[in-house]
C-alpha cells in the first residue's frame, strides 16, 4: 500500500540540498522504502535504482547482515568516545580496511563523511610537514573540476566553480592543476589514449611557487560528481612521479571510487599507482549510517607518534568517530561484499556494462559517453541559454519511467549497486534510451 503523498505543509520545515528547482516542493519526489535494486515511492511505484543511492548502496538496499549488526550493536553498546578510549569494533574494522587497502597503506582515521575525510586527509597533510620540521609546506593543489565535499577545505581545493562562488573567499594557499576532460578523448571506451601529458602542469605549479611550499597534491582517480572523467592513460602514473620527486604528498580521494565500484577495492590498486593517503565514505557503510575514513602510510601514522605519552598526536577528531553503531555496519558492509563477491562481480560486468551504456551514442543530443568500471555517464548538448534544464528534464522522465538517474550540469551519471544484474542493466539503459528519444 502507497503511503500519503506528504503535502508542501509537510515539508515547510526542511530545507532540500541540491533540490534543483523550486517545483520540488510543489511535487515532491519521495522515496519511502528500498529492497535491493529497487527503490519504492510515496505513489506505490517501483523505481530501479541506477545511482547507488548517491554513489554509496554498492551492496543495494536492505541487506539483512548489515540491518542485523546495526541492531545487535545498538543493544550492546550504543556509543563510546572517541578520545582517550576505545571500543573493539572501531579497532577491528580500521584492520579490515587496511587489509583491503593497497600494500603500504597500514592506518585509518574514522570520519563521518566524505567531506570530512577531505577535511581531515588536508588536515594531516600539512600537520604531516610540520611535525618533520617542514612547516613552509602549506600549499595544497587541487583540480579544475574536482569535487572534495562541501566543508571549506573541500570546495578549496575542489574546481566546481558554483560550488565554490558563494561562499566568499576560500582557503588561501590553494593552486589548481588542469582538469583531463579534452576533446580528443571523445567517445573514449574505458580509459582515453590522450592527456597523460596534463599531469605535467603540476611541475608548472611547483616551478611557480617552490616545491618547498606545497603539502599536498588531492585528485580523485575517477573525477565522479563532475560527470564522470576519465584519467587519461598514464596520467595518474604520472602526478605519483612528480609528487615524490618533490616531497608532496598524494591524496586520493576515494570516496566515490572505493570499495568495488571499478572492480577492485579502491581505485589506487585498479590503477596501480600508490598514493599517501585514501579518503573513503559512501560505501564502506553501504549509505547505511554516515562513516568515512583517512587511510594513511606507516610514515605519516608514525610522523605524530614521537613525543611523550601525554600529549595529544593530532588535535583533530570528531564526536562521532569510529562509532560502534557505524562501525557495525561497516563491518557487515565489508563482510557482504566479500561474501557475495561484489568487486569481482563488478569487474566481470563491466564489459557488458560498457557496451550498453555506450549503445546510446547514436540518441539524440547525445554528444560524448564515458565509463569505467561499473560508472557511466551520457554527456547532452545544452539548450542554448539554458544550461543544465536538458539532462534535468532526462532526470524527470526517468524517473516517471521508473529509473532513478543522476545529472550533474548536462551530463547524466550511472552508478548502479554492484548487485545488478543484466536484465537490470537492460532496463536501465533501455529505459534511458527511450527517454533521450523524447527529449527536445
Amino acid at each position: 500500500m502507497a503511503l500519503d503523498r506528504p503535502t508542501p505543509n509537510d515539508l515547510r520545515a526542511f530545507w532540500m540540498p541540491f533540490t534543483a528547482n523550486r517545483q520540488f516542493k510543489q511535487a515532491p519526489r519521495m522515496l519511502v522504502a528500498a529492497d535491493g535494486m529497487f527503490y519504492t515511492t510515496s505513489d506505490g511505484r517501483q523505481v530501479l535504482d541506477g545511482t547507488a543511492g548517491l554513489w554509496c548502496c554498492n551492496a543495494g538496499h536492505k541487506r539483512p547482515k548489515i540491518t542485523e549488526a546495526i541492531q545487535k550493536q545498538a543493544e550492546e553498546l550504543d556509543y563510546a568516545p572517541a578520545f582517550q578510549m576505545g571500543h573493539p569494533k572501531a579497532f577491528e574494522l580500521a584492520n579490515r580496511l587496511v587489509d583491503l587497502a593497497p600494500e603500504g597503506i597500514d592506518h585509518a582515521f574514522f570520519t563521518n563523511s566524505g567531506s570530512e575525510s577531505v577535511e581531515t586527509a588536508l588536515k594531516i597533510a600539512l600537520a604531516y610537514h610540520r611535525a618533520r620540521g617542514d612547516a613552509s609546506r602549506t600549499r595544497l593543489i587541487g583540480r579544475e573540476r574536482g569535487y572534495h565535499g562541501v566543508n571549506f577545505g573541500g570546495i578549496s581545493v575542489g574546481g566546481i566553480v558554483n560550488n565554490r562562488r558563494h561562499f566568499g573567499a576560500m582557503l588561501v594557499g590553494v593552486d589548481h592543476m588542469p582538469h583531463t576532460h579534452i576533446p580528443q578523448n571523445q567517445w573514449s571506451r574505458g580509459q582515453p589514449e590522450h592527456g597523460a601529458e596534463i599531469a605535467d602542469e603540476l611541475e608548472r605549479i611547483v616551478a611557480l611557487h617552490g616545491a618547498d611550499t606545497i603539502a599536498a597534491v588531492i585528485v580523485e582517480p575517477v573525477a565522479g560528481s563532475t560527470g564522470v572523467l576519465i584519467p587519461p592513460k598514464g596520467y595518474l602514473q604520472r602526478l605519483r612521479e612528480i609528487t615524490r620527486k618533490h616531497g608532496i604528498l598524494l591524496i586520493f580521494d576515494e570516496v566515490i571510487t572505493g570499495f568495488g565500484r571499478l572492480g577492485s577495492p579502491f581505485a589506487a590498486q585498479h590503477f596501480d599507482v600508490m598514493p599517501d593517503m585514501i579518503t573513503c565514505a559512501k560505501g564502506l557503510t553501504n549509505g547505511v549510517i554516515p562513516m568515512g575514513a583517512v587511510l594513511t602510510t606507516a610514515e605519516i601514522h608514525d610522523a605524530f607518534m614521537t613525543g611523550p605519552e601525554n600529549l595529544i598526536e593530532l588535535f583533530h577528531g570528531y564526536t562521532y568517530s569510529g562509532s560502534p553503531i557505524a562501525s557495525a555496519a561497516g563491518l557487515a558492509t565489508l563482510e557482504t561484499y566479500r561474501e557475495e563477491s561484489l568487486f569481482e562481480r563488478a569487474a566481470d560486468l563491466a564489459p557488458y556494462w560498457e557496451d550498453a551504456v555506450h549503445s546510446l551514442k547514436d540518441r539524440r543530443h547525445v554528444i560524448d559517453i564515458r565509463n569505467m568500471g561499473l560508472i557511466g555517464a551520457v554527456e547532452l548538448e545544452p539548450i542554448a541559454g539554458a544550461p543544465t534544464q536538458r539532462a534535468f528534464n532526462a532526470f524527470l522522465k526517468a524517473y516517471e519511467k521508473g529509473v532513478l538517474i543522476r545529472t550533474t550540469g548536462d551530463i547524466i551519471a550511472m552508478s548502479p549497486p554492484l548487485i545488478i544484474e543484466k536484465a537490470h542493466i537492460d532496463q536501465l539503459i533501455g529505459t534511458l534510451g527511450e527517454v533521450l528519444d523524447s527529449l527536445d
